[in-house]
């Protein structure tokens, strides 16, 4: 009688074994993210986004899983790389490199909740209803990324007041460069200077880019906001310092590379809070039920070291508005 109760005790213990297995595999959910650049100049961000999981008491690895897609910096990959994650049923899309991104996501699934970082106004572009009420599966943080680019304009314009050519190089197949454009040539109109267009979307074209810096006359340049600039960082830096052109950046990773000056809100920041905002909802919160939010501080950097090599004395109207000062 024992050995009868004892043989339907592990039978039914046996035949548990895969369904607890299953529940177990099921409990851990995972996350999808979503980047149009790549991932070496991006190492931080990624970093940040942890920290702010971590929070909400999620580490990659242990009770949650991160799949990575890498759009490389080509605003045609992120459909495909969106359709993909769809597919492997991740329980929340987290989106970086803009408008593109969080659209193709959009595209890709109505029901997945989606967490963007973005550049543009995330309503006029139709990611989201209002930014106090999101509405439907997504919410993110806006960077007013795009609409800063005048302003760095003026600050460079500032810190180099001999310079009455000051170039913009852009990327061409970012959809928001043709608003870009159109915003900065109307702030090189108002303050009197003439504004070429440097257009780039491969590592040669850079290097044409700067190039063609000496023709222009150009005395300083603005780099806009870009996956694909930002990911060759390092290579325009380095030919900035090589052809001794002043030049203002997005982003304080520029500054921290040897860039002379940035100008704009925290990666760092953005990212931790979309991982608070993962956490949040992996625990059940609904995006339309998460305000999208947008930066209330903007992070001035200047390098002294490079403005020394580069000749420039600055201004101490700059030093005294800089959040950091690399020396």
């Amino acid at each position: 009688m024992r050995r009868r109760h004892f043989m339907t005790v592990l039978a039914a213990t046996a035949a548990m074994r895969p369904l607890a297995a299953g529940a177990q595999q099921n409990a851990m959910p995972v996350i999808g993210i979503l980047h149009s650049g790549s991932p070496g100049p991006y190492t931080p961000n990624v970093a940040a986004f942890r920290q702010g999981l971590s929070e909400t008491g999620y580490v990659e690895g242990q009770n949650v899983a991160i799949e990575y897609r890498w759009a490389e910096g080509r605003y045609d990959g992120p459909p495909a790389l969106a359709a993909d994650l769809v597919g492997r049923k991740v329980d929340v899309i987290v989106t970086r490199g803009g408008t593109p991104s969080a659209l193709a996501a959009k595209r890709a699934t109505s029901t997945i909740p989606i967490i963007f970082t973005s550049g543009d106004d995330p309503v006029a572009t139709g990611l989201v209803a209002s930014l106090a009420r999101p509405g439907g599966n997504l919410t993110g943080v806006s960077m007013l990324i795009d609409e800063l680019t005048p302003k760095r304009l003026e600050l460079l314009s500032e810190l180099v007041p001999q310079a009455k050519v000051i170039a913009l190089l852009v990327n061409p197949n970012n959809p928001a460069t043709e608003n870009v454009m159109r915003d900065v040539k109307e702030a090189a109109r108002v303050k009197g200077l003439q504004l070429p267009i440097l257009k780039a979307n491969s590592e040669s074209e850079i290097d044409a880019a700067f190039a063609s810096l000496v023709q222009l006359h150009a005395g300083a340049l603005v780099v806009a906001a870009d996956p694909f600039l930002s990911s060759r960082r390092e290579q325009i830096v380095a030919l900035a310092a090589r052809h001794a052109v002043p030049s203002i950046y997005a982003w304080r990773e520029f500054a921290d590379s040897g860039g002379l000056i940035s100008y704009g809100s925290s990666l760092t920041a953005a990212f931790r809070l979309v991982g608070t905002y993962t956490g949040k909802i992996l625990k059940g919160a609904k995006p339309a039920d998460l305000p999208v939010q947008q930066p209330t501080a903007f992070e001035l950097v200047i390098n002294l070291k490079t403005a020394q090599a580069l000749g420039l004395t600055v201004p101490q109207s700059i030093l005294a508005r800089a959040g950091e000062v690399i020396e």
